[in-house]
């Protein structure tokens, strides 16, 4: 796999970028935003999305679907929300089984896909992969060691991917089970701007540690339930990912929760925000994946209620801690 293409120039499309070429690929990197590929050609920097870091100058924008697909595999960086539209622009020009690695973390709130589910119904001839793990963009972007999950239904082809794309500081295992890859990285979202609400709140760090293991377990009853292995919930692509986004402001759920909790509402953090935080679409497709699947998530619930349908943030943290207790 000598050439990667990545759909999506925004802070993880960009990491990722240099993640390939460090790992010796040729890179080309199609941006929506025709001033962004400019910066990256020409100035080698996207400052709109990931200030302050230098780009290989080998690394190429390019505002062709076409050109971006024209690869040995392509990256699909690009919002959960709006992965269809861009897959079904992708169709056409996409070359017979080259690999479609989503990199996107999220259930699409109007039909309750999955990311991979959303590739294959729009890509039959690619092959879908997953990858997903702790990764805050701007740290992989200055090579900071950094260690993901790359899950792929083909165990050669996974394996061949990732290590087309792992390098030292970028380190990649490869597993067979997309569904526990990507519901991981997408509830975790939800579950981290819960985490910024606790932070916000002031209802201190047992109230966090609590909510990441209720959280955690919410997750995996979920997964396991949809065909996932209760393992890889526990691995970088579950358990990794939930430890990093529910502790730092760097994550732009946890940071949202933050101001959530503080005072701000839902409307206004969202109209302040360029980038997208994915918990808020993503807590709502939860909810009805729960629902679908017989499963109790009683934080996802909550979060949701807040997120998306207008409910009193104090009575949902009040009805969460008046629970019924119960055997672990």
């Amino acid at each position: 796999m000598r050439k990667i293409g990545i759909v999506g120039a925004g802070a993880w499309g960009t990491a990722l970028a240099l993640v390939a070429r460090r790992a010796g690929r040729e890179v080309i990197l199609w941006a929506h935003e025709p001033d962004v590929a400019a910066s990256i050609n020409g100035r080698h920097e996207n400052p709109d999305y990931l200030p302050g870091v230098s780009l290989d100058p080998d690394i190429r924008a390019t505002g062709d679907l076409a050109e971006a697909c024209a690869a040995d595999a392509v990256l699909l960086v690009t919002p959960a929300q709006v992965l269809r539209d861009v897959c079904l622009r992708l169709a056409g020009p996409w070359p017979d089984r080259v690999p479609a690695v989503v990199c996107a973390k999220g259930i699409e709130t109007t039909t309750g896909a999955l990311v991979s589910q959303v590739v294959a119904a729009t890509l039959p001839f690619a092959t879908p992969a997953v990858l997903s793990g702790p990764s805050f963009a701007a740290e992989v972007a200055r090579g900071k060691p950094t260690a993901v999950t790359l899950a792929c239904a083909d165990p050669g082809l996974g394996q061949r991917l990732a290590e087309a794309l792992g390098s030292p500081r970028f380190r990649v295992y490869w597993s067979t089970d997309i569904i526990g890859a990507e519901l991981g990285g997408a509830v975790k979202n939800v579950l981290a701007i819960a985490c910024g609400i606790v932070e916000g709140k002031g209802l201190g760090d047992n109230a966090r540690a609590a909510l990441v293991t209720r959280g955690l377990a919410e997750m995996t009853r979920l997964a396991v339930a949809m065909g996932a292995r209760p393992e890889t919930l526990m691995g970088l692509s579950g358990l990794g990912d939930l430890v990093l986004t529910a502790n730092a402001m760097q994550s732009r759920n946890f940071s949202f929760g933050t101001e959530l909790g503080r005072g701000a509402t839902v409307a206004d953090i969202l109209a302040s925000r360029r980038a997208v935080t994915e918990g808020v679409h993503t807590a709502a497709a939860t909810v009805a994946l729960a629902d679908r699947h017989g499963i109790d998530m009683p934080i996802c619930r909550a979060a949701d209620a807040v997120l998306n349908r207008g409910a009193d943030l104090d009575t949902a943290i009040d009805r969460l801690l008046s629970r019924p207790q119960t055997r672990e």
